[in-house]
């Protein structure tokens, strides 16, 4: 029987003026920054969501970070809740 090891981690979702303005781009580059691994992507309604795992502080340095973003983004508004997720081995735009 094979075992599936869960990592820690946040699940946000970003509200605002997230996309057209290289708010994936920028927030993979903070979490490779940082030492996390997960996933970025845009939704259909206009808001960014995000998967991060890493270390606690880190983890708290990006969703600081979520609420910046880019210099051209607006963040309206930041959800973010803890999660478990297969170890992923990096950052990736999907």
């Amino acid at each position: 029987m094979t075992q599936t090891i869960l990592v820690t981690g946040i699940h946000c979702l970003v509200s605002g003026r997230v996309q057209g303005v290289y708010y994936r781009a920028s927030a993979r580059r903070e979490a490779e920054a940082l030492g996390l691994t997960g996933w970025v992507r845009n939704l259909p309604d206009g808001r960014v969501e995000l998967v991060a795992m890493g270390l606690e502080h880190a983890l708290r340095q990006l969703q600081d970070w979520l609420w910046r973003g880019p210099s051209d983004a607006r963040v309206t508004d930041v959800t973010c809740e803890c999660t478990e997720h297969p170890p992923l081995p990096r950052f990736e735009i999907r």
